[in-house]
């Protein structure tokens, strides 16, 4: 049977695609309905046509799954943040498991059995709401010049007014209709993408959860910073909320996607706020503290994982797939703030961390002294500039045989080749150069985490072909009612 555009369908969801949408067969013709959810019998209209697939919109769940469960958000199939929110919270885990497992053998190439053996069980959430430290929402108006913020439509830039996202802190309501009421009393025009006019365009905010203080950054269209009418009113409102420890703009004039501007002014309190992280034993069930904890301060701009609970297993697991004894060299690759950095800190004899931005770096250090750490050290730069130096291909850039200058002009030295690789990259992955020079470099052990799983599985493909092989993998639920997931990886070099 052929089918065209605007046709409906009744078909039963028999699996889900890798954005969340379910997959089913009509005739034998595939179909992808998202906000179906495995186990549905659904009546949906065909949206777009191919030559042997369509993607259909979800009209009428005729017989629900026994997976379905009721979403607590009446948005979220027009905002598309929560892909899963209709899917039970059990399911949600076992497709994130099987969507590593699936990635790992279709494009790392690695044996089904291979990964069934080294694939550990995922680390799900008690609690998997409310679970975001940073939330960025859109400014703008409605088809009424109403001002409203909330989130894009999927796909689009439509904002769906909503203050009280059920994945972020509880306080983002009352700040975000905070901001609203004061720039309605104060006629604050929303920004206006098409015309490039109007003054505020994102919220920014950030909370530590382990500290209860709240930053909110304002991004205004402006070049001067000193755009906003009667800001004291607000800073007076907003200083009333429990916890609000930081008030600042970011300027960002430009005709641009990107959100946050370069530079950044503070208006009132800090320009930080702290968060600590505790690292836990993952050899034994429940996941209890060590003991040891650490404290890292955020700013606007700073990389730091969004979701703080899990984090600390994440970051926990990285530290037991390292297996340091302490006589360890360690070097973190992508170490933003130096998260990661100083957990391994904890229990190696010494950690280089590398990041491409100078103030992450700078952030970095003083986090390594917040927390009284000797034995980290930090360079700014890429890591595949840096670390061909310590193979004795490149000579040092500045200083003589035994010193390094790194991008930001700081001078270290002597550096001592790694025994182990962390890796955290962002979505795309590691690029060629820097798998390459990871290989040169032949540490005994890589740990790489990972946020996509595909390209985690094309890059282990190409490390395990230059000398490694994948000996622990699992998957830490990051980003509960959404299709992301967190996953880490454990290399040795073969042959030790």
């Amino acid at each position: 049977m052929e089918f065209r555009k605007n046709d409906y369908v009744t078909v039963t969801i028999e699996d889900i695609g890798s954005d969340g949408e379910g997959i089913g067969k009509a005739d034998g013709f595939t179909l992808f309905v998202k906000d179906a959810v495995i186990g549905d019998t659904v009546e949906a209209k065909i949206v777009k046509n191919k030559k042997n697939y369509a993607y259909a919109r979800l009209e009428r769940v005729l017989k629900p799954s026994p997976f379905r469960v009721e979403p607590g958000c009446a948005y979220h199939r027009q905002c598309g943040g929560c892909q899963l929110q209709a899917l039970s919270y059990e399911e949600q885990l076992r497709f994130k498991q099987k969507k590593i497992r699936d990635n790992l053998v279709r494009i790392g190439g690695f044996a089904p059995e291979q990964v069934d053996a080294c694939m550990e069980p995922i680390i799900g959430m008690e609690q998997p709401f409310r679970y975001r430290n940073k939330a960025q929402y859109p400014v703008g108006t409605d088809r009424d010049g109403g001002i409203v913020t909330g989130f894009y439509a999927g796909r689009t830039h439509t904002i769906i007014p909503n203050t009280d996202c059920l994945l972020g802190a509880g306080e983002n309501k009352e700040i975000l209709e905070c901001i609203l009421k004061y720039m309605r009393e104060n006629h604050v025009p929303a920004y206006n993408e098409a015309t490039g006019e109007g003054l505020l365009r994102h919220i920014l905010i950030r909370k530590g959860f382990a500290s209860g203080e709240l930053m909110v950054c304002l991004v205004i269209n402006d070049k001067r910073g000193s755009g906003l009418p009667r800001r004291e009113r607000l800073i007076a409102a907003l200083r009333q909320i429990p916890g609000m420890t930081g008030i600042s703009v970011s300027l960002n004039n430009e005709r641009t996607n990107v959100i946050m501007g370069r530079e950044i002014r503070t208006l009132w309190g800090s320009d930080t706020i702290s968060d600590t992280i505790r690292v836990r034993d993952m050899r034994t069930p429940g996941y209890p503290f060590t003991g040891r904890e650490l404290t890292f301060g955020i700013s606007p701009l700073s990389f730091y994982q969004v979701n703080p609970v899990q984090t600390e297993k994440l970051y926990s697991l990285a530290l037991d797939y390292a297996g340091l004894t302490g006589r360890e060299t360690v070097w973190d690759l992508y170490c933003g703030i130096g998260t990661i950095s100083l957990f391994m800190a904890c229990s190696a004899g010494k950690v280089y961390g590398v990041e491409i931005i100078p103030q992450a770096v700078e952030d970095a250090r003083r986090n390594a002294e917040r927390n009284g750490i000797k034995n980290a050290e930090f360079l700014a730069g890429k890591a595949e500039e840096i670390l061909p130096g310590l193979c004795g291909e490149e000579k040092p850039q500045a200083g003589g045989a035994d010193v390094f200058q790194d991008a930001a002009g700081s001078y270290h030295g002597p550096l001592e080749k790694p025994d182990v690789i962390v890796v955290d990259p962002p979505r795309k992955g590691c690029d060629a150069v820097c798998l390459d020079t990871m290989l040169r470099m032949a540490p005994s052990r890589i740990v790489y985490i990972s946020c996509d799983p595909t390209t985690l599985a094309r890059d282990l493909k190409l490390l395990c072909e230059g000398g490694y092989e994948l000996r622990r993998v699992r998957g830490v639920d990051q980003f509960a009612m959404t299709v992301h997931c967190e996953t880490a990886a454990l290399l040795e070099r073969t042959g030790q």
